[in-house]
């Protein structure tokens, strides 16, 4: 892994992106085309600002998100499809993009989902750290060992707490205690992993993820074992490392 510390969020996001564009276009000259996953979550809009920014093909990319509440509806301001057609997906041209829909049966969706990646190996994952150290809606402790690529998991108070307190619902009753995550083992099968993670209320789990044991109680500390993974931070994020 290798970690970069920016000044801020801004500059974060900026850098993130110029590293994500690049290795987009590195795949797309060498396949034609690439795949990549975008995650969601207040973490990602200044890097997800810049990316869509980038003088690339769009045309040639297909692209999956990472998770999506049970049971919400797309019209909710807290949805990650809602959240992605508003800020990507509207506003450039993707040859393809696979949303999470958490309103049907999340077994089918998981099934669809799972085939349909299969099929689209990944050369680049936009990802995030959660406050509980969770990657997607992996919460702790994760499952790091099945081999499906999209399950449905029970989300924890923590994590439902940021939601909370990213402003997404007006109470903690209202956020879902189910959704349906893009797998770990998927994540780590990405070529490259580009991981932004600002903001200082994301110190001790970028500290657990970092300096502490690969294990499923800090799911994303398991990206160390990954070969490409890149984590971005600024200030506040990097202020609790040795």
């Amino acid at each position: 892994m290798e970690i970069i510390i920016s000044e801020d969020r801004k500059e974060l996001g900026k850098i993130a992106a110029d590293q994500g564009a690049s290795l987009i276009q590195k795949a797309i000259q060498k396949n034609g085309k690439a795949n990549i996953i975008l995650a969601t979550g207040a973490s990602q809009f200044e890097m997800l600002e810049e990316l869509i920014m980038k003088d690339i093909d769009w045309s040639r990319i297909t692209a999956f998100h990472l998770d999506e509440y049970i049971g919400l509806p797309v019209s909710h301001p807290a949805s990650f499809r809602k959240y992605l057609k508003e800020r990507v997906v509207d506003k450039i041209s993707l040859n393809k993009f696979h949303y999470v829909d958490g309103e049907g049966d999340p077994v089918e969706e998981c099934r669809r989902l799972g085939e349909i990646i299969a099929s689209h190996p990944i050369d680049v994952a936009f990802i995030g750290i959660g406050e509980n150290g969770h990657l997607a809606f992996n919460d702790p402790p994760a499952d790091f060992e099945t081999e499906e690529a999209f399950i449905q998991v029970d989300l924890d108070e923590d994590c439902r707490k940021q939601q909370l307190g990213e402003g997404w619902f007006k109470s903690l009753e209202e956020v879902p205690k189910q959704a349906i995550s893009m797998s770990v083992k998927q994540i780590l099968k990405s070529d490259v992993i580009i991981c932004s993670v600002p903001d200082e209320r994301k110190a001790e789990a970028v500290k657990n993820s970092v300096e502490g044991d690969i294990t499923p109680n800090v799911p994303a500390s398991i990206l160390r074992e990954h070969n490409s993974s890149w984590l971005y931070l600024d200030k506040g994020s990097a202020s609790l490392l040795n």
